[in-house]
């Protein structure tokens, strides 16, 4: 037991995941950043953005740019969702524990006491991870339904009408934006993470890290 606690402390992600992830890091901060633009066009609540977190310049220009990034993050979606399933990475690394852990280990982090072990994720990362990829799905959906509402006029409806997905999108966009906010101050608070995400090795330091 305890030469496979080793084995998967040592585990760094695979190609297929840092390289799925990296395009879809890029690709959501063009999204975010062109959606806004599209926002400000027709503004759903009482503000706008300052133009310079935007992208596209105008309303043809952030639409252009949202597409575009739609296209390639949707690729790399389907990669990572196809790899995940037959490598076994959901199995193993995101299926959701128990809600007495998941306490256990929101309790810890508040206190930033959680303890983080290289290649294993913790209850707080498989709720945030497994949360993310359901935002995710609705912010897709919702989006070819306020894209399409005429061809897709079903899934329109089934957000309940061309308005209300459009605040739906919108409601999943800024859950995405704050998943990763406290996605980078996480990385950040434990580089060892960082390191293997982007070299894909991990340097030499100790299997467990606490949070603090």
């Amino acid at each position: 037991m305890l030469s496979s606690h080793r084995a998967r402390s040592g585990r760094t992600p695979s190609p297929v995941i840092r390289i799925t992830h990296w395009i879809g890091a890029s690709s959501m901060l063009v999204m975010i950043g062109s959606g806004w633009q599209i926002y400000n066009a027709s503004p759903i609540l009482p503000f706008e953005f300052p133009p310079w977190i935007t992208l596209g310049g105008w309303l043809g220009g952030g639409i252009a740019w949202h597409f575009a990034a739609m296209w390639v993050l949707m690729a790399a979606g389907v990669v990572y969702v196809g790899y995940g399933a037959i490598s076994g990475h959901f199995r193993r690394d995101l299926r959701p524990v128990g809600p007495r852990a998941v306490g256990r280990d929101v309790a810890q982090a508040l206190r930033f006491r959680l303890s983080h072990t290289a290649g294993h994720y913790n209850a707080v990362q498989r709720l945030l991870y497994t949360g993310v990829l359901i935002v995710a799905l609705l912010t897709v959906a919702s989006g070819l339904s306020i894209w399409k509402p005429v061809q897709l006029g079903w899934l329109t409806w089934l957000f309940g009408g061309y308005d209300i997905a459009r605040r739906i999108h919108f409601a999943m966009m800024t859950l995405i934006v704050a998943f990763l906010v406290i996605h980078i101050v996480l990385a950040l608070l434990v580089p060892q993470t960082l390191f293997g995400m982007i070299f894909g090795r991990r340097p030499p330091a100790p299997a467990q890290e606490t949070v603090r």
